[in-house]
């Protein structure tokens, strides 16, 4: 499993690639992304199933905002993502909840380096 995250230009949006790896998956039909950005509805963000039996799907999220979220294989079986970012307690279940972190990370600034002194600004004294 994993989460891969890509930020807009703007900073504004991030695409986080979500994933169920093949032995996550545990030979599923069929793979839902559910979660607060969809109104944990558990059907409308249908994961595309690779070759390797994997799952993904890429959702377009806004910035420095948290999400809670699951994996809903074949209809029955709840799980979350191994590499969250952190995770949540559940409202509704006796569970927790996988979280993915949209925060855009800032650079810190570099500190000002003082300008060299000008050997050129001294005055030669003449004899």
């Amino acid at each position: 499993m994993s989460l891969k995250k890509s930020f807009s230009a703007d900073g504004k949006k991030c695409t986080v690639t979500f994933n169920v790896n093949v032995n996550a998956a545990a030979g599923a039909e069929k793979v839902y992304l559910v979660g607060e950005f969809n109104s944990w509805n558990e059907t409308s963000s249908p994961m595309k199933k690779e070759p390797d039996g994997s799952f993904s799907i890429k959702k377009q999220l806004e910035t420095n905002k948290e999400y809670q979220f699951r994996y809903l294989l074949d209809g029955k079986i709840w799980i979350n993502d191994w590499k969250a970012d952190k995770y949540v307690r559940s409202e509704l279940a006796n569970d927790d909840n996988s979280v993915v972190d949209t925060t855009v990370v800032k650079a810190p600034k570099a500190a000002k380096k003082p300008a060299p002194k000008s050997s050129a600004t001294k005055k030669t004294a003449k004899k």
